[in-house]
């Protein structure tokens, strides 16, 4: 079964940053939007970002200016670069691809994201 990986969760100080990994087979990746999401206990799950196969992107309003996602097709991994974190930024953080038609998308274990101090 295909499985994105996710990695760089942790716990970090408000003001602080982390940058996240994701991971994903060659086979899918090379054709993928890849996406960021973040899930908070109670909440649904919510769509941060998304980036083309050519690197455009896109961002939710609540992390536009502080996030920044980019990916490595040589690497065949995406990152979310998340700047100035604040503590209702705490989340599990998932990758997810977005394919273009009928195929089936997959999904990262998560990443927890805690920001306290």
């Amino acid at each position: 079964q295909v499985q994105l990986v996710e990695s760089g969760g942790g716990l970090v100080q408000p003001g602080g940053s982390l940058r996240l990994s994701c991971l994903a087979p060659r086979s899918i990746f090379s054709i993928a939007a890849m996406k960021w999401y973040r899930q908070a206990p109670g909440n649904q799950r919510e769509l941060l970002a998304r980036i083309s196969p050519g690197g455009s992107t896109n961002y939710a309003d609540s992390v536009k200016g502080r996030f920044t996602i980019s990916r490595d097709n040589a690497e065949n991994t995406v990152y979310l670069q998340m700047n100035n974190l604040k503590p209702e930024d705490t989340a599990v953080y998932l990758c997810s691809t977005d394919r273009p038609g009928p195929l089936k998308d997959y999904w990262g274990q998560g990443t927890q994201v805690t920001v306290s101090s």
